[in-house]
């Protein structure tokens, strides 16, 4: 239930299960984690139709209360490939009685991976084929190797396109964010990697300037470009040997949000007929 790309010296696994990049490679080197369970048994889940955490794992619609875990559920669910070539697919996932359950919208979203010159391509697109406004959250959660290339965890950072603020929210138990922020050691644009810096759970740039951030180690680079996905975020667990890249339209639930989903801060509504889109490049470099 795999799709397998190639171009060049590049090649891409993909899951019908969540779309899920589940492997990529440059002339043999591995750059996404392997899903090795005893860490992280994910590789790059895409998450849809919220992002993070609800409040005791349920969002209300309607007054209603509805399981919904973290992330969504479209990681668990099995899309329907539409198309494919040697270097791209696309699948596809549309609503249904189990979806309507929890979430009792009409929506359809389409997954599109490619392969290109300089890396590989994940482009989302959300559609409302319903009647009412959708309220919704996407992203992108990639894990890559850490160490990248090599042996050594030691000497990776990240480099951000633009200078960030040198704090990140305060995540409260369950996942939740809180008004509080704590400080990271930021130096401008450059943040040194480290297992104490997700010793907090992870970091969380909801203000993010930047739309390219590159993880930079002794042995070659990979750059990620974002486009409609304005909140970024690192995270790993101490001692881990992945660090995830994430991209993401909305955030998890506020301590004491009670409200419905549609009011929740940062979930977007999308009217009926329209389509919202986002799109995430990466690209990797030898040193």
């Amino acid at each position: 239930m795999t799709i397998t790309l190639t171009r060049g010296d590049q090649r891409a696994t993909i899951a019908l299960r969540g779309a899920e990049l589940t492997a990529w490679s440059f002339s043999g080197q591995d750059l996404l984690w392997s899903g090795d369970p005893v860490w992280w048994g994910q590789h790059a889940p895409i998450l849809f139709p919220i992002v993070g955490w609800a409040r005791d794992g349920r969002i209300r619609i309607d007054g209603v209360e509805r399981p919904m875990g973290v992330h969504g559920f479209a990681a668990s669910r099995d899309f329907t490939l539409v198309a494919a070539t040697a270097e791209s697919c696309t699948l596809e996932l549309t609503d249904d009685a189990e979806s309507r359950a929890a979430y009792p919208f009409a929506f359809r979203l389409t997954v599109t991976h490619s392969l290109t010159d300089r890396g590989l391509v994940t482009e989302l697109a959300v559609t409302n084929p319903g009647e009412r406004p959708l309220p919704y959250a996407f992203g992108v959660h990639p894990g890559f190797r850490w160490p990248l290339t090599g042996s050594d965890r030691a000497g990776h950072r990240i480099v951000f396109a633009e200078r960030e603020e040198p704090f990140v929210p305060v995540i409260a138990p369950g996942g939740l964010f809180s008004t509080e922020c704590r400080p990271i050691p930021l130096d401008g644009r450059i943040l040194a990697l480290d297992d104490a810096l997700f010793a907090q759970e992870a970091l969380c740039f909801l203000v993010a300037r930047s739309r390219t951030l590159t993880l930079e180690s002794p042995g070659g680079s990979l750059r990620m470009d974002v486009e409609g996905l304005p909140h970024l975020a690192l995270w790993s667990k101490p001692g881990a040997p992945f660090l995830c890249l994430e991209a993401w339209s909305g955030h998890g639930d506020p301590v004491g949000f009670t409200g419905e989903l549609q009011d929740k801060p940062s979930m977007r509504r999308l009217a009926p007929g329209a389509t919202d889109r986002a799109r995430v490049s990466l690209a990797f470099t030898t040193a």
